[in-house]
């Protein structure tokens, strides 16, 4: 006899959070009805998905500006992020010398160097690229480091005891203890790199053919088209989801057969 829907785990990961979703909008439109709520002011979701529906095509052009932006600065801030990492590992003195600046540059608000960075890069694109790396890069830096750095220490005797190299050493012992670290570090990062793209989007204010999602909202708030700006926070939610769920798939993928994190454990 098959165990009941409520008891598979699987399907549990799915249907409550969407009840959760359903019952939270259902609330949201039975209010805005109720209180009668002029929709300048707070549309509720079935204005939302009309305009979601009516501005279809406005709302994708600036979704593929966001996500290239998104995509292009999360791919260079993993590039650099590890190389960074493996660079810090090499010596205690050259992580103590330069991991201050990789903190620095999580600390600086991009929302203050944006406009600088704008001047100084002439291609718009670039320039909020380099916006949303600096913001992605430090998890990425921090986890991998510390991924790499976290390796047992009876493993790694028994390894120097060998005398293996240190390319063995890095590649047969830290890399794959790092591993579950360094996902750890790309699920933060990639939301990190959209949010970059948002608000670098904000400050530069582009429109035209490469006008984002954050334009979008802009001039929506201009013209107080409040349910298109909604439906352009829609977008750049769902959009944060799928890339948080691609880093988790890619995660289980890579680890599921060996690693203790992603083993499944009989009940």
């Amino acid at each position: 006899m098959k165990a009941p829907l409520i008891q598979n785990d699987n399907f549990v990961k799915i249907a409550a959070p969407l009840a959760v979703g359903v019952f939270f909008l259902l609330c949201w439109e039975i209010a805005v009805v109720a209180f009668e709520m002029p929709k300048y002011i707070l549309p509720g979701p079935i204005e939302i998905m009309k305009s979601l529906v009516a501005d279809w095509a406005t709302l994708l052009n600036a979704l593929m500006m966001t996500l290239k932006i998104t995509l292009l600065a999360f791919v260079i801030a993993v590039v650099l992020g590890v190389a960074a990492s493996l660079l810090f590992i090499q010596s205690k003195w050259i992580e103590l010398s330069l991991f201050p600046y990789a903190v620095l540059l999580q600390v600086t608000p991009v929302v203050a160097i944006a406009p600088l960075i704008i001047i100084w890069v002439d291609d718009t694109t670039w320039a909020l690229t380099v916006c949303a790396v600096i913001i992605a890069i430090f998890p990425i830096i921090s986890n991998t480091t510390l991924g790499l750095r976290s390796v047992d220490p009876n493993l790694l005797s028994m390894f120097r005891m060998y005398r293996t190299s240190r390319w063995q050493e890095l590649t047969r012992l830290r890399i794959p203890g790092a591993l579950p670290y360094f996902f750890g570090g790309l699920r933060i990062s990639c939301g990190l790199a959209l949010i970059g793209a948002v608000v670098a989007e904000f400050v530069a204010g582009t429109g035209g053919s490469k006008a984002g999602l954050a334009y979008l909202i802009l001039q929506s708030g201009y013209n107080l088209q409040i349910p298109r700006m909604f439906a352009a926070l829609v977008l750049i939610t769902l959009t944060g989801i799928a890339l948080f769920a691609l880093m988790v798939w890619l995660s289980d993928r890579a680890l599921r057969n060996w690693h203790e994190s992603a083993l499944e454990v009989e009940h």
